[in-house]
């Protein structure tokens, strides 16, 4: 079963993002911050992140940044699951590794 990382600082959004997930049959695993979804992914292997932009501690797009420098995250899909639509943090998303916004 696909498992995947769902990070939000907003407890309602990891919620929701985890029962859909849930009910379409993967495994999710829930964290407020990027700092605690970094501590995470280094514990476990993850098939795909979903990360908000805007968070404490770590924001989404430092944290796919490092991400992408652990050898088990270079492939891995990472998308931003975020209200942000401005080009500009759509551009620093890409270029830390995001593969979809």
């Amino acid at each position: 079963m696909p498992h995947i990382l769902a990070v939000d600082d907003s407890s309602s959004m990891r919620q929701m993002v985890s029962f859909t997930l849930a009910s379409a049959g993967y495994a999710v695993t829930e964290a407020e911050d990027g700092a605690i979804a970094l501590d995470k992914a280094r514990g476990g292997q993850y098939d795909l992140v979903l990360a908000d932009v805007n968070m404490p501690n770590m924001d989404g797009i430092s944290l796919i940044r490092a991400l992408r420098a652990l050898p088990a995250y270079q492939y891995t899909p990472m998308l931003m699951l975020t209200t942000e639509a401005g080009d500009g943090k759509k551009q620093e998303g890409r270029a830390a590794g995001a593969t979809g916004w």
